[in-house]
């Protein structure tokens, strides 16, 4: 605990800031694409989980359970390192997003599927009556009214997205874990071990609790809104009534 309370230590970490933020930039770039390769996966396995076609709902189940059931740090070490041996490296961020994108994708196609059959049967009937293909049903009338359900837990998957970028370090990445680490054991830096990560969790902090607090502020508000709307229709049956 020494060297929390080092003058000298803290004067490193602000000397050379600018690496720490580097670090932040990398992990923020790496979330984001991981985030975008994540959406479309998992909006298209969310389609084929309910698109009521069985093939394409076995893909997305097994495309779900083998993933989810696997830890992301194993998937990233087997991509990067089968990709090396195969003589087709794709570089440690290009090899990070695809492990973060492929992970994360099998859990937005559950919050995907997830939203889609909170829809009421009545509104896909409907759509069909009205002559709208699957596509058209889910475009305009479905994935529409299924926004307020998914929105809050997307919301958390851009939060372990952006923490999960912790395990590029395993593969040498230049993720902020990364970047502390190789700050801390440093020739001209090194020693600096409880401000270094002290700063880099904060950083992770100032980013993640926001969205946390963004997510349950809206968990909160739809079950409100849910609450009041059930209340409006007990009170038009009892009047009908």
């Amino acid at each position: 605990m020494a060297g929390l309370f080092s003058a000298s230590a803290w004067n490193k970490v602000w000397i050379y800031r600018g690496t720490f933020l580097m670090g932040l930039r990398n992990t923020v770039i790496s979330a984001g694409f991981g985030l975008l390769l994540s959406l479309c996966i998992g909006m298209i396995l969310g389609l084929f989980a309910t698109s009521g076609i069985k093939p394409l709902a076995a893909i997305a189940r097994v495309y779900v359970e083998l993933i989810q059931n696997t830890p992301l740090l194993l998937q990233m070490c087997f991509l990067y390192y089968a990709l090396a041996f195969s003589g087709h490296g794709l570089g440690i961020l290009v090899t990070g997003v695809l492990s973060l994108g492929i992970y994360h994708g099998a859990y937005v196609a559950e919050v995907v599927r997830a939203g889609i059959e909170a829809v009421p049967k009545g509104q896909f009937e409907a759509a069909f009556s009205q002559g709208f293909g699957y596509l058209g049903r889910m475009t305009y009338i479905i994935l529409p009214q299924s926004i307020k359900v998914i929105l809050p837990p997307m919301v958390n998957q851009v939060v372990n997205i952006f923490k999960n970028t912790s395990c590029l370090y395993i593969v040498g990445g230049a993720d902020l874990i990364s970047i502390t680490y190789s700050f801390v054991t440093g020739e001209n830096t090194g020693g600096a071990y409880a401000p270094a990560y002290l700063v880099s969790g904060l950083l992770f902090f100032i980013v993640c609790c926001p969205l946390s607090s963004l997510a349950s502020m809206w968990e909160i508000s739809l079950k409100k809104r849910e609450d009041r709307s059930g209340r409006m229709d007990r009170k038009r049956s009892e009047r009908v009534a």
